[in-house]
């Protein structure tokens, strides 16, 4: 079959390799009819993820139509069309149970990598390297799912792929940023990152009563989409971010936002010495990610306000102002998704037309050219800000 591979930084090719097969009672093959490219796959693109191998497939936003099942599986049927998450979980563990599925117990095998790297094993995420489990992700023509029953939910036939896709990933994502921030009706949010989740981020925000929502980005493209939510614009470009804290006060009648959504990650950009600093440690292997909009978020928000972590990051990050944190009262809430709680309700709004995911895609490009679509999404050429991929074109 043609799956997505990786082979180094910057370096993603189409490749034929072998099929998927059932390994435990438990699992599923799934027929992938549409795939997304992640702004977190990005990361393993530019290499800042540790434990890559040559070859892994990638993807880890996908659905499509269960064509084999184990013996253990109960719950579902060949044929029917699913959404899978993207964090791999048992559904029985002691955080399962909790309903925290992305801190599954039993869902990665390679215990001693997460050990190493973040003092405890996390759950197993798909295409996203072997510290997490090493499991072939979903930028295929098929994909095994372990623990079918609990990650896969079974979508209607009149929804098309590109209204549910996102709730694999990003819908959940940007939800869950958004209500562990504590928004409410009448608080002022600020979304730093106005890529795909944070688009859906700032859509979620308006969604829980949010009387307004400041997106900050240097991308226009990016902006005017925010501002389409009605969200109101930002613009880092051009020196902006020197007298950004400046002007978020003024916005705010001097507090600050009451919520600061962090949806950019490892791969901040700015131009900053802060930013500038954290380029040379990264190239120095000093640190392992750029945190210039983390930054940002803990000086800009309110005395007592929340900073709310939905970009990713992998390792280690240095000149974090905790200092700002601690006496300012702030809360910090972060995590991988667990996107197993969210994806029924949010299933929910998408068919009540309250939610419209598939407003962010701008591109759907064969399987076959994934690669090309790769450094589109990476370089944001051709107003690019979310791809989707199709095995069947």
């Amino acid at each position: 079959m043609k799956a997505v591979c990786w082979y180094g930084k910057d370096d993603v090719r189409v490749q034929d390799v072998p099929e998927p097969r059932i390994l435990n009672p438990r699992d599923a093959l799934v027929e992938i009819t549409s795939t997304a490219i992640c702004g977190s796959d990005l990361h393993l693109y530019h290499g800042f993820m540790p434990t890559m191998q040559r070859g892994d497939v990638l993807g880890h936003e996908f659905m499509g139509r269960v064509v084999a099942v184990g013996s253990a599986v109960e719950t579902l049927h060949l044929g029917d069309r699913v959404v899978v998450a993207f964090p791999i979980a048992c559904g029985q563990c002691w955080y399962c149970q909790r309903g925290e599925t992305s801190l599954c117990d039993n869902s990665n095998p390679n215990v001693h990598l997460g050990d190493h790297l973040f003092g405890h094993a996390t759950c197993g995420i798909f295409g996203y390297s072997h510290a997490v489990g090493g499991y072939a992700g979903g930028q295929a023509e098929l994909v095994r799912v372990p623990f079918a029953d609990v990650g896969c939910l079974k979508v209607p036939e009149r929804l098309p792929d590109a209204s549910v896709l996102f709730l694999s990933d990003i819908l959940p994502t940007g939800w869950m940023a958004a209500e562990q921030g504590g928004v409410g009706p009448g608080e002022v949010v600020a979304v730093w990152g106005c890529g795909p989740v944070g688009q859906l981020a700032i859509r979620s925000a308006f969604a829980m009563g949010a009387d307004r929502v400041l997106a900050l980005d240097s991308v226009p493209d990016r902006l005017q989409l925010a501002s389409d939510a009605g969200a109101e614009a930002i613009d880092l470009r051009d020196g902006a971010e020197r007298g950004l804290l400046d002007h978020l006060r003024l916005l705010t009648g001097g507090r600050g936002p009451d919520v600061c959504i962090e949806a950019v990650g490892l791969e901040a950009h700015g131009g900053t010495l802060d930013a500038l600093y954290d380029r040379a440690a990264a190239a120095l292997l000093l640190e392992t990610g750029r945190p210039a909009a983390l930054r940002q978020a803990i000086l800009a928000c309110r005395k007592g306000g929340t900073v709310s972590m939905a970009g990713v990051f992998g390792g280690i990050v240095d000149k974090i102002p905790f200092g700002a944190a601690f006496n300012k009262g702030l809360t910090f809430k972060m995590g991988q998704t667990h996107v197993h709680r969210y994806m029924a309700p949010l299933l929910d709004k998408i068919a009540q037309g309250e939610l419209k995911p598939d407003v962010i895609v701008t591109h759907r490009v064969p399987l076959s050219e994934a690669a090309d679509a790769y450094a589109m999404f990476a370089d944001r050429r051709d107003g690019c800000i979310k791809v989707v991929l199709d095995p069947a074109a």
